[in-house]
């Protein structure tokens, strides 16, 4: 569900397509995730409200969260027409959680931040290479 249809082969077509034919609902959340991933690739802002409406107006309680973006939708405008996106600090965020996860919680702070800053070198020398 979460793939572009154009890239799932003729059997992952097929199967995928007899699952939705037997739940309703799935075919609704179908529906309103590839749509949502239109207005996601295409950056038009002005289908998110339609959006937001059409999905609250369906008893799709795992999407209600999702459809709650107009709470603070001047951000979520910001977010989905500009190319702008926190995707690498995020990664480095996650990236330092994990060697602290590793650790165990037996090391302090300057173990980590020698850690950190090691395999962040490490890092940039295989992007460069």
């Amino acid at each position: 569900m979460m793939r572009h249809p154009d890239h799932l082969g003729d059997e992952e077509r097929r199967q995928f397509i007899a699952v939705l034919a037997q739940c309703p609902e799935l075919t609704a959340i179908h529906r309103h995730v590839r749509t949502f991933a239109e207005i996601l690739t295409t950056r038009s802002r002005q289908h998110l409200k339609d959006w937001v409406t059409a999905t609250r107006a369906e008893d799709l309680p795992g999407l209600h969260t999702l459809a709650g973006l107009e709470k603070d939708s001047d951000a979520v405008v910001q977010g989905v027409t500009t190319c702008w996106n926190s995707g690498p600090v995020e990664g480095r965020v996650n990236h330092i959680k994990m060697i602290k996860r590793q650790m165990f919680g037996r090391a302090k702070l300057p173990l980590l931040r020698k850690r950190v800053l090691l395999t962040g070198a490490q890092g940039s020398h295989r992007t460069q290479a």
